[in-house]
């Protein structure tokens, strides 16, 4: 082959995970904000050599930025074929793409033709991609969701691990977006995605759901963290059945005490964060809460708030924003050990 296949998004789709490697040659910060999921980054400009080209784009032209950048990506094309797919067989078949299927990919996709590999570039590029995601999302969801309700503790996050280990169809929420759902979810030590990038997980998962059978799902608010729930996919949570986790008060003290253990090593974290909350509880509550926290009374704190913080605004939400949760099926765990939620999953999931 000489010249690489030139193919469209919707054509690429159906064998997306046919290829044996997905490159995006987009530089660093570009693939860090999202990509097209299983891909690899090998970017034919970095950030500093793309801002270098373009540049003097803008300074000098495109014929001058051309000459410049070309010997740029020819040595980061060349480094990578030594290193990174050095020990690529002849049958080995990449898909690469960049921003708009332009010169990056064009440059790594006519190079590796030359060698003899079957390369396909993904005409659009990310762009394509992104178009389709959000078409994709757009459109109204009618997957059978199963809504996991539960006061804040009962373990719904956990049941959902579970589910999925023993294979029910699970979309966990907080999961992709790196973050527990509340003024306390943010995880220690990883940052939440882009909002593109866990709308492309959504639509990852969702896509290879099988639509006859249910799938399972959090009763989670329009926001997790900083990222936004699309508006079909929470349409579709919201009107869906209904299953209400149950645990007792003192177990669920005991479950968050372990789920957010680096909060009680961390007080002054923990305090940072329950300032958010003086508008709602009050300067006087919050110095009391303060107190706990640095005095290593975290269970009373937790206990504390889960009767005048969590549990009164999560009953409020959950009446108004699940229409079926009146109807909702009983599930009642009577501990928090592993077989407690492999039980109550297996009750879900009996396959």
């Amino acid at each position: 082959m000489k010249y690489p296949a030139v193919l469209n998004f919707d054509t690429v789709l159906p064998s997306l995970d046919d290829f044996d490697t997905i490159i995006d040659a987009r530089s660093e910060s570009e693939f860090a904000l999202d990509h097209i999921p299983g891909a690899i980054n090998c970017p034919v400009l970095n950030d500093a050599e793309r801002i270098l080209v373009g540049t003097a784009y803008k300074q000098v032209g495109s014929f001058e930025a051309k000459r410049l950048g070309a010997p740029l990506v020819a040595k980061n094309i060349a480094r990578a074929v030594e290193t990174m797919f050095a020990d690529k067989p002849r049958d080995w078949k990449p898909l690469v793409y960049c921003w708009r299927g332009g010169n990056r990919s064009g440059s790594m996709a006519l190079i590796f033709a030359k060698i003899g590999w079957p390369v396909v570039q993904l005409d659009g590029g990310y762009k394509a991609f992104r178009g389709h995601v959000n078409a994709a999302l757009e459109q109204p969801c009618h997957l059978d969701f199963r809504v996991i309700c539960g006061t804040t503790g009962s373990g719904k996050s956990r049941l959902l691990q579970v589910l999925d280990s023993i294979g029910a169809q699970v979309l966990d929420l907080e999961q992709l977006a790196a973050h527990r759902g509340s003024v306390l979810g943010h995880l220690p030590n990883e940052p939440q995605p882009s909002q593109k990038a866990f709308e492309t997980r959504i639509w990852d998962l969702l896509r290879r759901f099988d639509p006859a059978r249910p799938v399972f799902v959090e009763s989670e608010s329009k926001k997790v963290g900083n990222l936004r729930v699309p508006d079909t996919v929470m349409e579709r949570m919201r009107a869906s059945p209904c299953i209400a986790l149950q645990l007792s008060r003192p177990n669920r003290v005991r479950l968050l005490m372990e789920d957010y253990e680096h909060f009680a090593a961390d007080p002054a974290a923990l305090n940072a964060q329950l300032d958010h909350l003086v508008q709602l509880h009050g300067h006087a509550k919050i110095e009391a809460w303060h107190g706990l926290a640095n005095g290593g009374r975290m269970p009373e704190l937790v206990d504390q708030l889960l009767v005048e913080h969590y549990d009164p605004a999560y009953l409020r939400s959950i009446d108004r924003n699940f229409v079926q949760y009146g109807q909702a099926e009983p599930l009642e765990l009577a501990d928090i050990g592993p077989d407690d939620f492999l039980a109550a999953a297996r009750h879900l999931h009996p396959h």
